[in-house]
């Protein structure tokens, strides 16, 4: 029984060698504080579980979804009009997913053909180049520098790559790196898709954890952004839904057509209890959004100042749930460092350059933890390392 040879792309590597190293850590008796994976570890809104609890005891909602409620999608459209004054037709520019993931997983299976160029950033959340390779198609990494503010340089794209590449993923605020992208710049990615006849993907997952009176930019109004692309959007942040796996995307009806015919020779969609919930999740109030914010806005400062009194300086993110931290002066390998900081401190990061080449440098904090154990991190690295 030989596996396919895509499996040897998908080998997850590093992630295999923290999850080891965090066991063992543990089998000493220290219990380590997580902050490598980005899972809200935030309760949805009362009147959210209130949904999704009736939806569960509705014996009308065991019957397959097949596509998303209209009443989600016209919940969605007015969500996207009020937040970013973007219209959308409810009927065929929004798309349900079982999270924004599955979307983003599936749609170059619409797209890429066996070696087609698809245009990913590098680093990059990891099924960005996992969707292409599962679809045999070939990536081109786009590097995301400091020197660029994190935005991939465009201009520095061959004309032959971009003349040959079908689809373009990008990501503000972003994950891994926590960078924010403004108008401008989508502007330009929109310019560059109609030159080059090229698909935008964007994801917009962390658009509402956003700090200090910051709001991000759909790429959606930018205009003649519907006509190159569709964004992904998804419940599991904004509203501490990661379970209920509830996403969409937006925008080009006829590419979300198309993602819609695959899925539909997949699943059988969102499960009806979970849709209702997030209709009173967008159309509720918003309070709980707002306060889910400013919990991570803490949780930010509480890390960037506290490891920087530690010598560790760091950049204050604007938006999303992590801190992409530049190595401690002295280290060269961000795996090396995530690994000691683990062995000697019980504190989980995850190394830049799991996320790509251009991530090597780097570690990636998720602020996923209350503030005590915070506080209880900063005084673990405090008494086990010193930065100078």
């Amino acid at each position: 029984m030989k596996l396919a040879q895509r499996m040897q792309s998908l080998t997850p590597g590093i992630f295999t060698e923290l999850a080891r190293a965090k066991a063992k850590v543990e089998a000493r008796g220290l219990k380590v504080i997580n902050l490598s994976v980005g899972s809200p570890d935030l309760p949805p809104a009362p009147h959210i579980i209130e949904a999704l609890r009736k939806g569960v005891e509705n014996p009308n909602n065991y019957t397959y979804p097949l596509e998303g409620k209209l009443e989600l999608h016209q919940a969605l459209a007015t969500w996207y009009k009020e937040r970013f004054n973007v219209e959308l037709d409810p009927k065929t520019e929004v798309i349900t997913l079982m999270g924004s993931q599955d979307g983003l997983a599936h749609i170059s299976m619409a797209y890429i053909d066996p070696g087609d160029i698809a245009l990913v950033p590098d680093p990059g959340y990891p099924i960005y180049s996992a969707s292409i390779l599962l679809a045999g198609g070939e990536l081109y990494p786009m590097p995301l520098l400091a020197s660029n503010r994190f935005l991939p340089d465009l201009a520095a794209i061959p004309p032959e790559i971009a003349q040959r590449a079908k689809m373009m993923t990008i990501n503000y605020p972003n994950n891994p790196v926590a960078a924010s992208a403004d108008e401008g710049f989508f502007t330009e990615v929109v310019e560059f898709a109609k030159k080059y006849d090229i698909l935008i993907c964007h994801d917009i997952a962390y658009s509402e954890l956003a700090y200090d009176g910051f709001k991000p930019t759909s790429f959606m109004q930018i205009p003649g952004a519907k006509e190159v692309g569709i964004e992904f959007y998804s419940l599991s942040k904004t509203y501490n839904m990661a379970g209920c796996r509830l996403g969409f995307a937006v925008g080009n009806s006829r590419v979300l057509s198309a993602l819609g015919q695959i899925k539909s020779n997949i699943d059988y969609g969102v499960f009806f209890a979970v849709q209702e919930a997030g209709i009173a999740a967008l159309m509720g109030d918003q309070e709980c959004v707002r306060k889910t914010a400013e919990t991570y806005q803490r949780r930010r400062d509480i890390l960037v100042d506290g490891l920087g009194q530690l010598g560790w300086q760091m950049p204050r993110p604007q938006a999303s749930m992590f801190i992409w931290a530049p190595l401690p002066k002295g280290y060269k390998s961000s795996v090396d460092f995530c690994l000691e900081l683990l062995n000697k401190a019980g504190v989980l990061m995850v190394p830049g350059v799991a996320f790509g080449e251009q991530g090597e440098g780097y570690v990636r904090i998720a602020m996923v933890q209350n503030e005590e154990n915070l506080k209880e991190a900063l005084v673990r690295i405090g008494s086990s390392f010193q930065f100078s």
